[in-house]
């Protein structure tokens, strides 16, 4: 029974995904990344709006894009709106803020790593970032190694 129900889905063209891991993967985040990135070029506030708040797909396990204006403000974060990323210091002091902002650049992807804990830990791992701007917007996805 189940085999041909999976059949029939498929000839219909319904596939069936299921994620690997517990936790996103580097290339899990840089899609989330190009799919937000084309979310603010269309239309920035209600991207902004939709990062913050996880809907349309922008918050799957430990992957969610954030923002910063070019004030250097949080402008998409769960919990971070208003407060300052530019200044953003991970657990060891390390100024990723700053350097979020330094390699942010239209139409190019770059990477910052830092340590940071998952979420519901207080121990630090390595977390890599990927970051581009979009329109006036400085935008992030960091996965954990």
């Amino acid at each position: 029974m189940r085999k041909t129900l999976l059949v029939m889905l498929c000839t219909a063209g319904i596939h069936l995904t299921a994620h690997a891991g517990e936790f996103g993967t580097a290339d899990e985040a840089k899609a989330m990344l190009e799919k937000a990135v084309a979310a603010v070029e269309a239309d920035k506030a209600s991207a902004l709006e939709k990062f913050t708040k996880g809907e349309d797909g922008f918050k799957d396990r430990d992957l969610y894009p954030y923002c910063g204006g070019p004030d250097g403000t949080f402008t998409a974060h769960p919990t971070l709106i208003g407060k300052s990323l530019k200044e953003l210091k991970d657990k060891e002091g390390k100024a990723l803020g700053e350097e979020i902002y330094a390699k942010a650049q239209p139409g190019t992807i770059s990477e910052v790593s830092y340590m940071w804990p998952r979420p519901g830990s207080d121990t630090p791992v390595e977390k890599v970032t990927f970051v581009t701007k979009a329109d006036d917007q400085v935008c992030v996805v960091g996965y954990y190694k």
